[in-house]
């Protein structure tokens, strides 16, 4: 091994790398409230918004097993630096395209780069972990949900204040100084030298893809959220652009309450009951979500839905980061890729069922999605 030991201390890194996560949350959260001035500018449809979401999902999928192997050659430092820095322009780019094709490879590029970015912050964070001998991933993940409500509520109200773009071009401006800064006290791990790295080859372990299965039945719920949840609230339920932008910021909110806790909680009860219990109470919520008749008693729905989903994708991520016999950068991408692909495949199908039958028969459906997460839960014991 070729040593590039950090001449950061471990909790810098620790606080440095949690820095990256809510700059991730603020990015996304800060989409959320854009997402139906963005369909009505670009005069699309539901279903037609949902192909453009897909496109996000697809910029996901390319980027982030790419990111597993850069991090596997150069370290999760230099990769998640690169890309935290252009996912910092990534809303911009979305929110200033002229037209639906325009629009179409901005959400491409939008999704590449956070999802290179999602795939390094994670494997720096589970190095960070390691190096501390304790976990970080529940409470690093509750950063990226403070940021996603810092996001989701401060952009609703700023959207309206000073429109779209100001607001796009603002979130650019706080997003790249604040990676800028982070990046500085990020922790590097050894990276093998080239005679000791990996071949490009897929994991062949089956109970890896499995977990990769609990991440997808967990993020095709959050990803529901954030793409549907205001535009359910503003044309379903009456809302107005600020009310409805505090749908995804009431769910981020409870997810980073309960992320901070999540920590304590696994290492109390175990990765698998955690897992288990946290999505019975997430359906729950979204099959409350999907009921209720006024636009306060969803996002309260909401809520409870964010304490449950808090500490499922933190649990399938450390499970892959720390699969025995893999680098972090291997084990994560695999996950973190399938975990995404619900992006690729839900936007779709959801907004058809959105534009023909309304969004609560989906948020019942997610319901559903949630109990399989709950029977697959003992998979994930590698995350302990």
């Amino acid at each position: 091994m070729s040593a590039i030991e950090s001449t950061v201390s471990p909790i810098r890194a620790r606080w440095a790398v949690a820095g990256l996560f809510a700059v991730n949350g603020f990015i996304i959260g800060s989409w959320a409230p854009q997402i139906p001035l963005f369909l009505t500018r670009l005069g699309i449809t539901e279903f037609t918004l949902g192909l453009l979401i897909l496109g996000f999902g697809l910029g996901a999928l390319i980027a982030m097993p790419a990111a597993g192997i850069v991090i596997g050659r150069k370290g999760s430092r230099a990769t998640v630096t690169w890309f935290s820095f252009a996912a910092a322009f990534g809303l911009l780019m979305v929110v200033a395209a002229p037209n639906v094709w325009t629009a179409a490879l901005a959400m491409v590029i939008f999704g590449g780069v956070i999802g290179g970015m999602d795939v390094s912050m994670n494997a720096n964070a589970v190095a960070v972990e390691r190096k501390l001998g304790r976990a970080i991933m529940s409470s690093s993940h509750g950063f990226w949900s403070l940021g996603g409500f810092a996001g989701g509520a401060g952009g609703g109200l700023a959207i309206e204040r000073f429109g779209a773009l100001p607001h796009a071009i603002a979130v650019t401006a706080i997003t790249f100084v604040a990676a800028a800064i982070a990046v500085r006290h990020l922790y590097s791990e050894d990276v093998p030298e080239a005679h000791e790295r990996q071949p490009l080859l897929l994991p062949r372990e089956p109970s890896l893809y499995v977990v990769g299965l609990i991440a997808l039945f967990c993020m095709v719920p959050e990803g529901a959220v954030l793409d549907w949840a205001a535009l359910y609230l503003r044309q379903e339920l009456g809302a107005s652009i600020a009310t409805a932008g505090f749908a995804f910021a009431a769910f981020s909110a409870a997810m980073a309450a309960m992320r901070f806790l999540g920590d304590g909680v696994r290492n109390r009860f175990g990765a698998v009951k955690t897992l288990r219990v946290s999505a019975l109470i997430a359906a729950v919520g979204m099959f409350a979500a999907g009921l209720a008749p006024e636009a306060w008693m969803v996002i309260a729905a909401f809520s409870i839905a964010g304490l449950g989903i808090a500490n499922t994708v933190p649990i399938a991520f450390s499970a892959g980061g720390n699969h025995p016999g893999l680098p972090p950068g291997a084990g994560m991408s695999v996950v973190t890729t399938m975990g995404y692909s619900g992006i690729l495949v839900a936007p779709s199908g959801i907004g058809f069922i959105g534009e023909h039958a309304g969004f609560a028969p989906v948020y019942l459906g997610v319901a559903v999605v949630l109990l399989m997460v709950a029977a697959l839960a003992g998979y994930a014991k590698a995350a302990d």
